[in-house]
């Protein structure tokens, strides 16, 4: 059976709010391609929480799924 490699990302909870869904910050720097400059992004990530374990500021490693719902196509591996 062929294994299946997921993408996995860094990233910091900026909400809790939800049952069983956080929100994962990802930040990542982009190049300008005429002043070759780097700056940063962010991108928000919902992903899926099941025990309600992880609150605002933990940093956390996530990794790609299939789709859980509209929204959410992460869940949590581990917490830095």
């Amino acid at each position: 059976m062929n294994e299946v490699k997921h993408r996995k990302l860094e990233g910091v909870v900026v909400s809790d709010k939800m049952n069983k869904t956080i929100v994962v910050a990802v930040e990542r720097l982009k190049l300008n391609s005429k002043y070759k400059k780097y700056f940063k992004t962010t991108t928000k990530f919902k992903v899926h929480d099941e025990n309600n374990e992880f609150h605002t500021g933990d940093k956390l490693v996530i990794e790609e799924t299939r789709p859980i719902s509209k929204d959410k196509r992460w869940k949590v591996v581990k917490k830095i």
